[in-house]
């Protein structure tokens, strides 16, 4: 059984992009964080590996996704409401990332987007346990 989760990304700056999600209140371990890769904090036992395309490279043989033509992954992460969810996107676009479509209210859930600075796809959703249809 699993424990924790990684996520690996390809990065084209490290440092831009450690700032980019340091603006939206993200963290990173030390530990796992050198002048290759970043360990990005998520949540508890949830992080993203942030590596350099030379160091992502070294994981796998296939080339690595070009962001504006093609999808490689949708990360999606939840918070506890969904004006946090509006905010993270704001912070996002200050930080310099994109909108990649408009936010979405099915009203047991809320979620919202953006695109990071090397074009991964960001989804942040919040639930309200109490609208849910399963209820």
């Amino acid at each position: 059984m699993a424990t924790q989760i990684y996520i690996n990304l390809p990065v084209k700056n490290l440092e831009a992009s450690k700032e980019f999600f340091k603006k939206l209140g993200l963290s990173f371990d030390a530990q796992f964080t050198d002048d290759t890769a970043a360990c990005l904090v998520i949540g508890e036992n949830i992080y993203a590996m942030l590596l350099t395309e030379a160091k992502f490279r070294t994981f796998t043989p296939n080339a690595i996704c070009d962001t504006n033509r093609f999808t490689e992954v949708l990360v999606c992460i939840s918070v506890e409401r969904r004006e946090l969810v509006d905010e993270m996107v704001k912070k996002a676009v200050a930080g310099g990332g994109m909108i990649f479509k408009a936010p979405e209210d099915y009203g047991f859930m809320y979620g919202h987007g953006f695109q990071d600075l090397d074009g991964h796809i960001w989804e942040v959703i919040a639930f309200e346990k109490s609208a849910s249809p399963a209820q």
